[in-house]
């Protein structure tokens, strides 16, 4: 086997430790060594930049492509899944090797990237989202039409649900569909023009159905949830992450501390909603005015949560807003009070605990899997990231270079 060894470079490792200049081996798809001086058969040059593990976004919805409802009415069905092809080779160009899809991947997107058949980052997939009736993810509008973002088909359940026998019900369904994750919005929603955000959906006796089922099949629950109550009926239900987390009030935030729930802000989502409408998106008049509202009040909830101590995970929401933009969410973390450090921490090892492969992924270390990023100048400096991404390697294997996904069998110029 080749002992590749990236050198020359400031090393940060995603623990916690600031970046210092060191050396990383590889061999056999796995890190073998961390420090200065490494010697191999092959050397990756990495002079002015900072060697950083295979990035996170805990969010992502790789079968969306915007959001206007107009479009998504004249879009072929399958045309969605070229999209999720293209809208993952820009995603893993970024750096980003791991994903969680928070509803729109059916299984055979997943199993699509981890059988090579496509290029893209690692995928959990939740399939589709459980809501109520009159929920965020019900698609009814008020002249009589259902028009949902992303639709069921034969590997996408149908998740509207009521009770906790139809809930139970449904998980079962999605787990036997490929759910690697399961989603359910405790709250209203922007995007959905008959709820609101502040309102909490779901009863107990549901949540804990769902949360019942989840765990015997092994599996953790993330939360839809923007208004406080919702998000507190997540948590007390015994969800692992919470998303969004708009309208955050101090209970909220201490449960969350105290439960350790995860917090994934998605605070470009409101902000791409805005950028949508902007360039002429056809959305309700409703969606648009919650849109504007939410926006500061998110900030100051995601800069509250932090100065409290709420574990936190990268996230964007990316499908609401463009494929590409995703490393934009690492300054607007920075505007919410974290540290240049605790930004990347998010993004790379906290994620991985989220997401349950800390064992293998999130870190540089001896004996986690190669997946490393090769990123122009230092990690204090957050500015334009997307075109300061060098190199792309996971598994040990070039993946991208210069923002272009790297094709089996080529060698990019260096």
């Amino acid at each position: 086997m080749t002992r590749r060894v990236f050198s020359g470079g400031q090393v940060f490792d995603g623990t916690g430790s600031p970046a210092t200049p060191a050396d990383v081996a590889v061999e056999g798809g796995r890190i073998v060594a961390v420090g200065p001086g490494l010697d191999g058969d092959e050397v990756v040059d990495c002079a002015g930049a900072t060697l950083l593990p295979g990035l996170f976004d805990c969010h992502v919805h790789v079968m969306l492509s915007g959001v206007d409802m107009l479009r998504v009415l004249q879009t072929p069905f399958s045309y969605g899944f070229y999209e999720a092809a293209h809208n993952l080779r820009r995603t893993v160009a970024l750096g980003i090797t791991s994903v969680r899809d928070a509803g729109g991947a059916d299984l055979g997107v997943a199993e699509a990237v981890r059988n090579g058949l496509i290029a893209g980052p690692r995928m959990q997939i939740a399939i589709s989202m459980l809501s109520q009736t009159g929920g965020h993810g019900d698609g009814w509008h008020v002249c009589g039409a259902e028009v949902p973002l992303m639709g069921p088909h034969p590997g996408r359940p149908a998740t509207v649900v009521d009770g906790a026998d139809e809930m139970r019900r449904t998980v079962r369904e999605l787990l036997r569909a490929g759910a690697d994750v399961l989603k359910v919005a405790t709250s209203g929603g922007v995007l959905s023009a008959r709820d609101d955000p502040r309102h909490p959906h779901f009863r107990p006796a549901e949540l804990d159905a769902l949360v019942e089922e989840a765990e015997a099949a092994g599996v953790a629950v993330m939360a839809h949830a923007q208004g406080a109550e919702g998000i507190k009926a997540a948590v007390r239900a015994g969800i692992r992450s919470i998303e969004h987390g708009i309208f955050l009030d101090d209970e909220a935030i201490e449960l969350m501390v105290e439960a350790g729930t995860w917090l994934v802000p998605t605070l470009a989502a409101p902000r791409a909603v805005l950028t949508a409408v902007a360039a002429g998106a056809a959305l309700p008049a409703t969606v648009i005015e919650k849109a504007r509202t939410v926006q500061a009040v998110h900030d100051a909830s995601v800069t509250r949560a932090v100065e409290a101590g709420v574990k936190i995970a990268m996230g964007t929401d990316s499908g609401v807003g463009p494929h590409g933009d995703n490393l934009a969410e690492l300054q607007l973390m920075a505007d919410c009070g974290m540290t240049p450090e605790q930004v990347w921490h998010a993004s790379t090892l906290s994620a991985a605990q989220l997401m349950g492969v800390d064992a293998e992924l999130g870190s540089l270390e001896r004996g986690k899997r190669a997946d490393v990023v090769v990123l122009e100048g230092d990690v204090s400096d957050l500015s334009g990231l997307s075109g300061r991404v060098r190199e792309v390697w996971k598994d040990g294997v070039l993946v991208a270079a210069g923002g272009a996904v790297v094709e089996p069998g080529t060698i990019p110029p260096r």
